[in-house]
């Protein structure tokens, strides 16, 4: 599936995914169209499924990231596609995982630019949700936060 040309350029383009081709296949070692050949076809598999850029949120006055953890007393389908609904249609919600082996059923991350914010975003969700308990954790300080992802484990043999 992946070789070690291909786990090359995905080190390189997950770090920063505005090189030029000609910069990406120098730093790969492949002449640009092989390099461009092998992009796409990690599209189309779906390894790639962006492009994007990361912003620094605090510069664009996020500064509060809140953990929400939620429980619920039962998950039908219409409450997991309710659900699904209402976190995709809040922008504020960056990420949503479902749980097991906690006291949470989902944690939500949030972004706002302060607690008073947050408090309105929270009281908005308790209108949509149906759910048994709710609990914030706001993170005090972001020690790490990186969309690199290891790669050894991905090339096959």
């Amino acid at each position: 599936m992946i070789d070690n040309t291909d786990q090359k350029i995905l080190a390189v383009i997950q770090r920063n995914a505005s090189l030029p081709l000609s910069e990406i296949s120098k730093r790969v070692g492949v002449s640009p169209t092989p390099c461009w050949n092998r992009i796409k076809k990690m599209e189309e598999m779906g390894v790639i499924s962006a492009r994007t850029i990361v912003l620094n949120r605090k510069a664009i006055n996020l500064s509060i990231v809140v953990f929400l953890s939620i429980r619920v007393s039962h998950h039908s389908k219409d409450w997991i596609s309710d659900f699904q609904n209402i976190i995709e249609k809040h922008e504020e919600i960056i990420e949503t995982h479902r749980l097991t082996g906690s006291d949470s059923d989902y944690l939500l991350k949030i972004v706002a630019p302060s607690i008073e914010e947050y408090d309105n975003f929270q009281q908005k969700l308790i209108g949509e949700l149906e759910f048994t308990k709710m609990s914030s954790s706001i993170s005090l300080q972001e020690m790490k936060n990186s969309h690199i992802l290891p790669l050894k484990q991905c090339v096959s043999t």
